[in-house]
């Protein structure tokens, strides 16, 4: 599981499962005028809690971080964990709020029950880290603030050059030319020929090489064109931009497959 491919919005979901979690342990009831001595049930101890709420947003919060960390993640009768986890943080919400409302249980609607127990400091939690959740599980895919990776990638480590030395001009190094890749000449794809159907176009005369990272997941298409993404650059992973078309970028990954990355909102040079 690749922890770099967490975005902030599932940082913000284990946080809110965190919470949850906490707050299980905690006083499901609150009684006016109980004495100390009262021992309050937790969260543990109602099977529509534990269910609905605890267990639901725990399992919701699973599947949002397994569907985002795996690179190919399970699927469930053809569908992706990834809604599966987002309805249960909004079960697990509605879940919740209607547990504050109505504590009891429907236990307080008899005659001379009386008003019957609030909600506890547990429950009342619940509800909160719920909808932190569940706002957090529906908003990523929406917020760019959110999309962005949880944990930064880290820069390359600079080669260590003697004092006075020119740095070689071969793969990974910035000042390289673009005929130093696969042995080609400028706006050859690697190894040397154009592929069928592209145009050997140069590149711009005044790029060189660099480093970059992608704040999310984005495909790599193939430099023919084709519709069909022949790899994903995954957030946490520095990849080698070799050339540039316009606004896209060609881009070669550490297995040596070349294309093009036609977003390159966001991201971070190395």
């Amino acid at each position: 599981m690749n922890i770099r491919s967490l975005t902030r919005g599932d940082g913000v979901v284990i946080g809110a499962a965190v919470l949850l979690f906490i707050a299980s342990f905690l006083d499901l009831y609150s009684i006016e005028g109980a004495p100390d001595s009262a021992e309050i049930p937790s969260l543990w101890a109602s099977g529509p809690v534990l269910l609905g709420v605890v267990l639901a947003g725990l399992v919701a919060a699973a599947l949002i971080v397994v569907a985002r960390g795996l690179p190919q993640a399970p699927k469930v009768a053809g569908l992706e964990l990834a809604p599966f986890g987002v309805a249960f943080a909004v079960f697990a919400a509605w879940s919740a709020l209607g547990n504050v409302f109505d504590p009891a249980g429907g236990a307080d609607n008899f005659d001379g029950a009386g008003d019957g127990p609030d909600a506890g400091l547990g429950l009342i939690l619940a509800l909160v880290a719920t909808l932190v959740m569940a706002a957090a599980a529906v908003a990523t895919p929406l917020v760019p603030a959110l999309k962005g990776g949880l944990i930064p990638a880290a820069r390359p480590a600079a080669p260590q050059q003697p004092y006075g030395a020119q740095p070689p001009a071969g793969y990974g190094y910035p000042g390289a030319q673009q005929a130093s890749f696969g042995g080609g000449q400028p706006g050859q794809p690697y190894g040397g020929q154009p592929q069928q159907g592209q145009p050997a176009a140069p590149p711009a005369p005044d790029f060189s090489p660099f480093w970059f990272a992608v704040p999310v997941p984005r495909p790599l298409f193939p430099e023919d064109g084709s519709p069909t993404p022949i790899a994903e650059l995954a957030p946490g992973t520095w990849y080698l931009a070799v050339e540039q078309r316009g606004q896209a970028l060609v881009a070669q990954t550490q297995d040596g497959r070349r294309g093009v990355l036609q977003d390159t909102s966001g991201i971070q040079r190395g």
